[in-house]
């Protein structure tokens, strides 16, 4: 397939999830493209001849994978689960890319980390996921890298939220409406990131993506934050008047442990493609 022309076909896995409907909508802003939104129910990323399907009908010039088990605590008991959509899938994806020459872009997760570093996370620093969700998706990393001829990156994000789906932001606006006062932990670090805006990330990074830039990469939005920051600012911009209640992780016993760092180093991808990382403040002002 010729990659050079300007023009490209983007076939985007998982249409109807959080970052495929901001897919969807922020493709507006790149119309020189053709795009193909594929859902569950048009293309099955767990089976080869469903893959090799889509691509025989629709031939791509790249691959956006956005479909992934998402449900961290269920993972923990649900583990086949996860590694067939989170390892299985992502090598049968990888591998059928890698025979057509179609460049894959994939998205992973700030739990392939064991969340206990002082500083932002770099692509240098060695994984330690600490959760079966974390080791399922950083599988599927290596599923990628063990292709030494696959064009691809694979962006680490944290902490998406959107208008759409189920996420924290959503979470908390429905809370706010039924509830005076919410509890909501503060030694958990991160920063949110806006759907839209790694969405756009990944339309710019498309044209300079080659042999020579892939790789793995980190993008969410910048500042910091915590949970409890977080849903003070969701309040705040909302004109929402909630008592906001700072407490630690104890008070929320989860099946699957969270990170205490969530926060990415995005330098990377910043100076190798030029994207933006806008002020997570600014992203959550946008979306209201």
């Amino acid at each position: 397939m010729n990659h050079t022309k300007s023009h490209k076909k983007i076939l985007i896995t998982g249409a109807n999830g959080q970052l495929g409907c901001a897919l969807r909508e922020e493709s507006k802003g790149f119309p020189k493209n053709e795009y193909i939104f594929a859902s569950k129910s048009m293309l099955d990323i767990t089976s080869k001849p469903s893959i090799q399907n889509a691509i025989d009908v629709h031939q791509p010039d790249i691959i956006v994978n956005t479909a992934a088990y998402t449900a961290v605590d269920a993972a923990e008991k649900d583990v086949d689960a996860a590694y067939a959509l989170n390892e299985t899938a992502v090598h049968l994806l990888a591998e059928v890319c890698k025979e057509s020459s179609i460049v894959l872009i994939h998205i992973s997760t700030d739990y392939v980390f064991d969340g206990t570093s002082d500083i932002p996370y770099s692509e240098e620093v060695e994984p330690n996921p600490q959760t079966v969700y974390g080791k399922s998706k950083l599988a599927g990393e290596r599923a990628i890298q063990s292709f030494k001829t696959l064009t691809y990156a694979i962006i680490r994000t944290s902490w998406v939220y959107s208008a759409y789906g189920h996420n924290f932001y959503k979470s908390m606006l429905r809370l706010g409406k039924e509830r005076d006062t919410l509890s909501v932990v503060n030694d958990q670090h991160g920063i949110p990131t806006l759907a839209n805006d790694l969405a756009k990330a990944i339309f710019q990074i498309i044209p300079k993506l080659d042999m020579a830039t892939k790789g793995v990469y980190h993008y969410s939005n910048s500042g910091k934050a915590t949970w409890y920051a977080f849903a003070k600012a969701i309040f705040e911009y909302s004109n929402l008047t909630i008592n906001v209640l700072a407490v630690s992780s104890e008070a929320f016993p989860t099946a699957a442990m969270r990170p205490k760092n969530s926060m990415l180093d995005c330098t990377k991808i910043v100076n190798t493609f030029g994207v933006e990382t806008p002020l997570w403040t600014e992203g959550l002002e946008r979306i209201i």
